[in-house]
């Protein structure tokens, strides 16, 4: 598994993050600002005015719901969230193939992700796709549901055709840098959970708890 898809937020977290976003369209700016030389050429979208005083609200509640969610907590070993926006494609907007930087002034990204905040069937277009080793993989995920994938990855946003996508993107800078470290622990930590729901608690697995907490600390960064 190289990504992880979750649901973030309930349907009053989407309705108070919509309703935030869509209140004056003078806090979106032209999301060429916040790109690098090369993705500001394939770059079409709107980002929320960081500078707005809700931004910050809205931010807090994204990284908090992030943070405790024990599924993402798991799969990425968060030991930062960090560079979280919110875009806006209208008709016509999208985001062309890149990668995203390995760093930020605030941290470093090991992780990407996307938390879609319009329904399916409230716009055309705007998948986002994630380029596999043969083929890439087209995500359209309902309102509240987020995609957390490898920032190594190359991946685009595929133009919006009609309606309007809203969707929070930021990063997560992981206690654990490999990627394959990652997810060998996250297997071991879902396989553990799953023999203690189904049998209870044994001397045998107490072993395998410990096996995975010192392999934690020895992979970390």
């Amino acid at each position: 598994m190289d990504s992880l898809r979750a649901q973030l937020l309930d349907d009053d977290d989407v309705s108070a993050l919509r309703q935030l976003l869509t209140a004056d369209h003078r806090n979106w700016l032209d999301g060429r600002l916040t790109a690098g030389e090369f993705a500001a050429k394939v770059k079409k979208n709107k980002q929320l005015n960081p500078a707005y005083v809700q931004s910050t609200r809205a931010i807090e509640l994204v990284e908090n719901k992030i943070r405790a969610n024990p599924l993402i907590k798991s799969f990425a070993l968060v030991k930062r969230v960090h560079s979280v926006s919110f875009s806006r494609c209208d008709p016509g907007d999208a985001y062309g193939w890149h990668v995203d930087n390995p760093f930020t002034k605030t941290g470093r990204r090991d992780l990407s992700f996307t938390l879609f905040l319009s329904n399916v069937d409230e716009y055309q277009g705007g998948e986002l796709s994630i380029q596999g080793v043969q083929d890439s993989e087209q995500i359209k995920l309902p309102a509240g549901d987020m995609i957390i994938y490898p920032s190594s990855s190359l991946h685009c946003v595929c133009e919006v055709s009609a309606g309007t996508r809203f969707a929070c993107i930021g990063w997560i800078e992981s206690y654990v840098r490999s990627h394959e470290d990652r997810l060998m622990l996250f297997n071991l930590d879902a396989g553990a959970k799953g023999l203690l729901a189904r049998h209870g608690r044994s001397d045998e697995l107490d072993l395998i708890f410990q096996a995975y907490s010192n392999a934690v600390r020895r992979l970390s960064a």
